[in-house]
């Protein structure tokens, strides 16, 4: 089967090579999957670089999570069978024709959902949920600002502000972005280039954004602790700019701001029963239709290194896929 192949560490995506390489069978407890798509992300290209915190052993295929048909089984195995249609989160290996997965990473695809989405829900709105309910508390009423809005967990996180009956202020870098933050029916978009404090006070009367929402970090955070409400909850989702902004200290003290970091699986991992809760309440979402990713690019396998490029050089809106069929 042919599968993208990182077997060097190298901020130069051609190092990254289609090869036809083969598949062991699955392992006690694991489940072989014919992969039909596999969203790319910004993790992927910090892993091929060996900067992200997860460090697979080379060689390894990238590729954290996917939606497929189950094709074998291991021993012990019993929530799937053959047949069986499945989104999974893997870790590593899902740009590839198959996949080994760990069966209780394996759950029953939402039927409500496209392949194309049922490969990119689940990272993304995991992360939305976890950040503004159970990091943030985010109430019905209050102003939620995002940043990177047009990206795949910013416009997650725009959709679940919006079910929790949050007014959402959307930042983004472009026309085309803005206008589909607009189409996706954001409240207010604000082109984060020409500086944001100022709108974001006028729109809330001088008070401030309640939940500031932030993976760009840099300029972005400084900017954003100027236009903060008192008692507010800034959200640390990533550093999209590459910058690991610092944070003034007196600001936090004289307006009453938390500042929170936010991931998701380590938060499940701590908190196994709400962990459950919460991938539960994601999945509710998606099969009942009140999500859906939006999908902003469409690659076959063979250009892969192509849609991790275009995650990585912020010109991606929303989710980037990986196609297999």
């Amino acid at each position: 089967m042919k599968a993208l192949v990182c077997r060097s560490l190298s901020a130069d995506l051609n190092d990254l090579r289609l090869e036809d390489i083969e598949l062991p069978a699955p392992g006690p407890g694991q489940v072989k999957l014919r992969m039909h798509a596999a969203p790319t992300c910004f993790q992927d290209y910090l892993m091929v670089q060996g900067l992200y915190q997860v460090k697979p052993p080379l060689p390894f295929t990238p590729g954290l999570e996917g939606a497929g048909e189950v094709i074998a089984i291991g021993d012990g195995v019993e929530n799937v069978k053959v047949g069986d249609a499945v989104v999974a989160g893997l870790g590593t290996g899902a740009f590839a024709e198959e996949a080994l997965a760990a069966a209780h990473a394996v759950r029953p695809k939402p039927e409500a959902l496209t392949w194309d989405e049922a490969s990119c829900y689940f990272s993304a709105y995991l992360t939305a949920y976890v950040a503004l309910y159970r990091r943030a508390n985010l109430q019905a009423g209050e102003t939620l600002l995002v940043h990177g809005a047009a990206g795949g967990i910013g416009l997650a996180a725009c959709d679940v502000g919006k079910m929790f009956g949050a007014r959402v202020i959307a930042t983004a870098s472009s026309r085309e972005k803005r206008e589909v933050l607009k189409a996706r029916g954001v409240d207010h978009v604000l082109d984060v280039t020409q500086g944001f404090r100022e709108s974001v006070k006028d729109l809330t009367d001088g008070r401030g954004a309640d939940v500031i929402y932030d993976p760009v970090g840099g300029a972005v955070f400084d900017e954003s602790c100027r236009c903060i409400a008192f008692d507010g909850r800034l959200l640390i989702m990533g550093f999209a700019s590459g910058v690991h902004a610092k944070l003034a200290t007196n600001y936090a003290l004289i307006k009453g701001f938390s500042v929170m970091g936010v991931r998701a699986g380590e938060y499940g991992r701590n908190f196994p029963e709400k962990g459950i809760e919460n991938i539960a309440w994601v999945d509710r979402m998606a099969a009942t239709g009140k999500i859906h990713p939006y999908i902003g690019g469409r690659f076959p396998l063979e250009q892969a290194r192509d849609a991790i490029a275009m995650v990585n050089e912020r010109r991606a809106i929303g989710k980037v896929v990986v196609t297999m069929l």
